[in-house]
C-alpha cells in the first residue's frame, strides 16, 4: 500500500500537463503570423490585400472557395472531439480558459499572491484590504497589455504582422483595424476580469450543443458513485455534507466530503451531482481527488472515464464507436477535398465579358468581310514576379474557318496583384456561318498563358464570337 500511495504521490497531475498544451498553443499562435515561405504565410486571410494564404500558398479572393472546407473541418473536429472526449476542447484549447488561467492562476496567484491558492477557486480575494486592492489594479493592468497582445496577435491573421506595424505608425489612417484591436482588447478585459467563467455557463453556445453529442462511451470526468456513494438524489439534491452521514446510507462509501473537487473547480460546479453542461473537462476536480485519496492509499474517486466503463461497468471504454468512425471519415474525406480543390490553384485569373456591341462588320477593298467582336478581358497575376501575357483563341471543329487576334497585336505585362483591364478585339475574313434569319453564336474556347511558363501558368475560358446574320454580310459597306 505504501509502494501505491508513493506511486500516486509522484504522479504528474493534469493541470500540469494543461499547463504545457497552453504555453505550447501560446507560443504556437504568435509565432504562426510571423512565419513566410517565398512571401507566403500558413495561414492569413487579408482583408488588407484581399488574399487567402494556407499552407504558404497564396490564392486570390476569388478562390475563397476554400474557406468552406476550412469550417467544416474546424466544427467537425471540434464535434467529433466532444463525441470522445467531452467537452475537452472548452478546458485544454479554448482562448477564454487559457486567457482566466493565465490571469488567474498565474497573475493573481503565483505572482502577486492574490490569491492564496491555485487548488481554491471558490475564495475570492477580501477585496476590503487596500493591499489586495492595490494587487487588484496591477493584476488588471498587466491583463490590459496582454489582452491588446492578444487582440493584435488576431488581427495579425488577418493583416500581415510587418504591415500591421507600419500602419502603428500612423493609426488615425487605419481606424478600423487598430478600432478592431482595441474593441477586441477591451471585451478580453471584460471576460476574463469580470464575467469570468460566466461565459462558459451562460454565454457559450457550445456547452448547449454538446448535449446532443454526448453518448455512454463519451470520456469526460466522472465521480465514481459505486465507489464514493451517492451524495445527491435523483432530483440532483444534495443529501450528506458529511462522511459520517454517507456512511450510514452506503457503509462502503469511500467519499472522504472533504469537497477537494468542489472548491477546485473553475466553474464553480460540484462533481459528484454528475454530468453538468458546466463542466468543461479541465480535470483539476480528477487532479483534487487523486492528492486526497492517494493518502488514504486509494484511486481517485473522480476520474477521466466514461459511463459505460465507469458507472455501468459494462466494460472497457469503446472509443471507435460508428458515431466516432463517421466522423473521422467526414474529417479525411473533407480534408482530402480541401486538398484536392487547393491543388487545382490557379497562377491567373481571368474572367472575360462581352462589349455591348455584338459585331463590327466591314466590306473590304478585297471583297472580303470583315467581322469583329469586341471583350473586356479582366486579368490578374497571382504568382510574386511580373510576367508577360498572351493568349490564343480555337473554334470547334466542325466550324471551318480562323479567328485571328487583331488587338492586342502582341504581349503585354502584368504585374503581381494588381488586376488588368485589356480590350481586345478577334477578327474574322471566313464565312464562319451562313444563316438567313439568325445571327450565329459560335463558342470559343481562350487560352491565356504566361509566356515561358505555357504549362504551369494557363487557363482556359468559354466564351462566344456572334457571325451576323447572311442579310448582314451581304449588306455590308
Amino acid at each position: 500500500m505504501s509502494e501505491m500511495k508513493s506511486a500516486m504521490d509522484k504522479s504528474t497531475p493534469w493541470r500540469i500537463y494543461r499547463y504545457y498544451f497552453f504555453a505550447f498553443l501560446t507560443v504556437l499562435a504568435l509565432i504562426v503570423p510571423w512565419i513566410q515561405v517565398n512571401e507566403s504565410y500558413f495561414f492569413l486571410l487579408s482583408f488588407d490585400k484581399l488574399k487567402l494564404h494556407l499552407a504558404f500558398v497564396e490564392y486570390d479572393m476569388q478562390e475563397l472557395y476554400l474557406l468552406p472546407f476550412l469550417l467544416m473541418i474546424l466544427f467537425l473536429g471540434i464535434f467529433g472531439m466532444t463525441v470522445m472526449g467531452g467537452r475537452v476542447f472548452c478546458g485544454w484549447i479554448c482562448p477564454q480558459t487559457i486567457f482566466r488561467v493565465i490571469y488567474r492562476d498565474l497573475i493573481e496567484t503565483k505572482l502577486l499572491r492574490l490569491r492564496k491558492r491555485i487548488k481554491n477557486k471558490q475564495l475570492e480575494p477580501d477585496m476590503s484590504k487596500l493591499e489586495n486592492k492595490i494587487k487588484k489594479a496591477v493584476a488588471i493592468s498587466i491583463w490590459i497589455i496582454l489582452s491588446l497582445v492578444a487582440s493584435a496577435n488576431l488581427v495579425w491573421y488577418f493583416i500581415p504582422p510587418e504591415d500591421f506595424f507600419t500602419y502603428l505608425q500612423n493609426p488615425m489612417d487605419h481606424t478600423i483595424i487598430f478600432g478592431t484591436v482595441l474593441s477586441s482588447a477591451l471585451f478580453l478585459i471584460y471576460d476574463i476580469v469580470f464575467l469570468q467563467e460566466d461565459y462558459c455557463i451562460y454565454v457559450c453556445p457550445y456547452s448547449r450543443v454538446q448535449s446532443v453529442l454526448y453518448d455512454d462511451n463519451t470520456v469526460m470526468a466522472l465521480y465514481n458513485t459505486n465507489r464514493g456513494g451517492h451524495i445527491y438524489d435523483e432530483h440532483k439534491v444534495k443529501q450528506f455534507t458529511k462522511q459520517e452521514d454517507i456512511q450510514v446510507n452506503e457503509p462502503h462509501a469511500e467519499c472522504t466530503a472533504c469537497e477537494s473537487c468542489v472548491t477546485v473547480c473553475p466553474t464553480h460546479i460540484d462533481i459528484r451531482k454528475g454530468l453538468q453542461l458546466e463542466c468543461i473537462n479541465c480535470l483539476e476536480c480528477v487532479d483534487a481527488c487523486t492528492v486526497v485519496m492517494g493518502k488514504l492509499g486509494k484511486p481517485s474517486l473522480v476520474t477521466w472515464s466514461s459511463d459505460y466503463e465507469m458507472i455501468d461497468q459494462k466494460g472497457k471504454t469503446k472509443y471507435f464507436r460508428p458515431k466516432v468512425i463517421f466522423y473521422i471519415i467526414l474529417l479525411i474525406a473533407t480534408i482530402v477535398g480541401m486538398g484536392v480543390m487547393g491543388s487545382t490553384k490557379e497562377h491567373m485569373l481571368l474572367n472575360i465579358n462581352k462589349e455591348n456591341r455584338l459585331y463590327s462588320v466591314k466590306k473590304m477593298g478585297d471583297s472580303r468581310i470583315r467581322v469583329d467582336n469586341a471583350y473586356e478581358f479582366l486579368l490578374q497575376n497571382t504568382e510574386n514576379t511580373e510576367m508577360k501575357f498572351f493568349f490564343e483563341v480555337s473554334l470547334p471543329k466542325d466550324i471551318k474557318g480562323k479567328i485571328e487576334i487583331f488587338k492586342p497585336k502582341k504581349e503585354f505585362t502584368v504585374v503581381p496583384h494588381v488586376k488588368k483591364k485589356k480590350i481586345v478585339v478577334l477578327r474574322t475574313y471566313d464565312m464562319l456561318a451562313d444563316d438567313s434569319r439568325h445571327d450565329t453564336v459560335i463558342p470559343i474556347t481562350i487560352r491565356a498563358y504566361a509566356l515561358g511558363h505555357e504549362d504551369k501558368i494557363v487557363v482556359f475560358r468559354k466564351s462566344t464570337f456572334t457571325y451576323p446574320r447572311a442579310d448582314i454580310i451581304e449588306g455590308a459597306k
